[in-house]
């Protein structure tokens, strides 16, 4: 787990009775490929950093097709359901794996004491809030702001590796276009 500390002490130095207390609290779970790990209507009750894997954030709905992808987290990252994990109420979206997934997770209950009993974790609890609110900043400029072309270019410019994850099915969801229309976006780039 010192990959998580070197993540963290990119933004701040970290004590090692801090880094021991909080580790100590870190869970390790394994999750195969296309898990849900948060179901609509669940309370979501950990903050996890992503050690591998990528994780979608969707909308269910009873027809597969009109599910609504709106967000992914990769490697590196942090993911929850914040909103649920915060208010201590059910969650509107689900959280899935779309490869094999390693997250390292801390409860509710257990982020709550870190608060309390060390000056890092009022720390980590901005850094969780800050890096989900400036995803969320950004993919509401992106849907503002852009076309789908340049949200679809952006999204592989980042993360190349990403075609060979993500169903474009998901893609199309994500850039907000229909399957059709990401296919003549992929013509028109390549």
């Amino acid at each position: 787990m010192e990959f998580i500390r070197e993540h963290i002490e990119a933004f701040s130095v970290l004590t090692d009775s801090d880094w021991l207390y909080f580790s100590s609290r870190l869970v390790q779970r394994n999750f195969k490929k296309r898990t849900v790990i948060l179901r609509h209507n669940e309370v979501e009750d950990h903050i996890s950093f992503i050690g591998e894997g990528v994780v979608r954030l969707y909308i269910p709905h009873e027809l597969k097709e009109k599910e609504v992808t709106f967000g992914f987290s990769f490697k590196n990252q942090f993911i929850s359901a914040y909103d649920s994990f915060l208010t201590r109420t059910p969650s509107l979206y689900e959280l899935e794996t779309l490869s094999e997934t390693t997250l390292y997770s801390i409860s509710y209950k257990d982020l709550q004491d870190v608060y309390d009993n060390t000056q890092f974790g009022n720390l980590i609890g901005r850094l969780t809030s800050e890096r989900l609110f400036l995803l969320k900043s950004k993919r509401e400029q992106s849907l503002l702001n852009e076309t789908a072309e340049q949200r679809y270019f952006k999204l592989f410019k980042e993360r190349p590796e990403l075609l060979n994850v993500i169903p474009l099915k998901y893609v199309s969801s994500y850039i907000g276009v229909t399957p059709q229309a990401l296919s003549r976006i992929r013509k028109r780039i390549n």
